[in-house]
């Protein structure tokens, strides 16, 4: 069974900065990709950022500049690295592996942005 365990998640004022990781439970490189995604209070979860494992990227406009998705395949790990935050970014921010067509989630890490 897959396991994602996202951390780093908080509280943070506008125009600062987090960090999220993904821990995953086996080599990155079992999964076509890895994303993070994200679900505002009473919205849909949405596409934030995805990488492949030939380092292909690929962002949502919202945070197209500000966010920076990262993988570390030695420590089976993925990263958010997110600047100039916005209140509109608070979410609960999910990791996710896509593998043969099917998807693993995280639980999810809380993002709240706020002065």
């Amino acid at each position: 069974q897959v396991q994602l365990v996202e951390s780093g998640g908080g509280l943070v004022q506008p125009g600062g900065s987090l960090r999220l990781s993904c821990a995953a439970s086996r080599s990155l490189f079992s999964f076509n990709a890895m994303g993070w995604y994200r679900q505002a209070p009473g919205k849909q979860r949405d596409l934030v950022a995805t990488v492949t494992n030939i380092g292909s990227t690929n962002y949502a406009g919202s945070v197209k500049g500000r966010f920076t998705i990262s993988r570390d395949n030695f420590k089976n790990t993925v990263y958010l690295q997110m600047s100039s935050l916005k209140p509109e970014d608070t979410a609960v921010y999910y990791c996710n592996a896509l593998s043969r067509e099917v998807n693993y989630w995280g639980k999810g890490t809380l993002v709240t942005v706020s002065s």
